[in-house]
């Protein structure tokens, strides 16, 4: 309880404040995911199958350069809400 006799309010951030930081976390455990992807099939080394390793690893390498571009589009586009002043590139005085 506070001095006035009041219970406090809770402590919550703003919807856009919080999916910024969510996407922001997102974006740092892809290098990690990306660590663990590529490294699945040194567990098959076993196999013998060295065609189906390549097209794992060029697959797997595609989907984290798309994730990477979807994840960058968001971040550019949820900073850029927050600098008003900032309109179209940054190549406008070039």
């Amino acid at each position: 309880m506070s001095e006035d006799g009041q219970t406090p309010s809770t402590l919550f951030l703003e919807r856009q404040t919080y999916r910024r930081r969510r996407i922001i976390d997102g974006v740092k455990l892809v290098p990690v995911l990306g660590l663990v992807v590529f490294f699945l099939p040194v567990l098959w080394a076993g196999d013998g199958r060295t065609s189906g390793g390549l097209i794992y690893l060029f697959t797997a390498w595609g989907f984290l350069i798309i994730l990477m571009a979807v994840l960058s589009r968001l971040v550019s586009r949820l900073l850029g809400d927050e600098q008003p002043g900032r309109q179209g590139g940054d190549r406008e005085g070039l």
